[in-house]
């Protein structure tokens, strides 16, 4: 998505251990017409997919996500990192995910309510570079007996194991900015 990959390029940062500062556009301050365009492609590429929800974890997945809910026409979905009061543990789902940017492993709760049985899911995040949050958020689709039908990135680091991790999982995955390197401080695309 050359949209996409224009702002990565004008607006991004790179820091050291490969991390890629995008806040000013896809987490902290949200560009809305990007993200509307991020979910019209997400729709295209899987709109023969039969999605009935889309997942993500919160809460830079949250606008990407509901973007593209919103062209499919279906409920988004996000896991919490903290528990409310309002569930027990017999009332949601949870699982462990590793983020590499902040270097923590959390846990992620999402309400039994909300993902069933027979739901299709498209899980959507904004960055893939190990694939933790892909796989953990797979395991909640799992735990409610639900079909993970794709995985929509934003923007993959495709130099780290995500990618193949995923594949290996037989997911389609579908990145819209691929990032082939963040050697010396510079963003090389594939």
């Amino acid at each position: 998505m050359e949209l996409l990959k224009e702002m990565v390029l004008k607006y991004g940062k790179v820091y050291p251990n490969n991390v890629l500062k995008v806040d000013s556009f896809v987490n902290h301050q949200i560009d809305a017409p990007l993200m509307k365009q991020a979910g019209d492609e997400f729709y295209r590429y899987f709109k023969e997919s039969g999605v009935t929800k889309v997942l993500t974890i919160e809460a830079s997945g949250i606008a990407p996500a509901i973007m593209t809910a919103l062209s499919f026409g279906v409920p988004m979905v996000f896991a919490k990192k903290t528990l409310p009061s309002t569930l027990t543990k017999d009332t949601l789902y949870s699982t462990e995910i590793f983020s590499y940017t902040k270097n923590v492993t959390s846990k992620v709760i999402l309400s039994k309510e909300y993902l069933s049985q027979g739901d299709r899911v498209l899980i959507i995040d904004d960055f893939l570079a190990n694939g933790g949050a892909v796989m953990g958020l797979d395991d909640i689709v799992k735990q409610a007996g639900a079909t993970t039908v794709g995985v929509g990135i934003l923007i993959e680091k495709s130099f780290q194991e995500g990618r193949k991790l995923l594949e290996q999982a037989n997911f389609d995955v579908h990145s819209l900015c691929r990032i082939a390197s963040l050697d010396e401080g510079r963003v090389t695309f594939e």
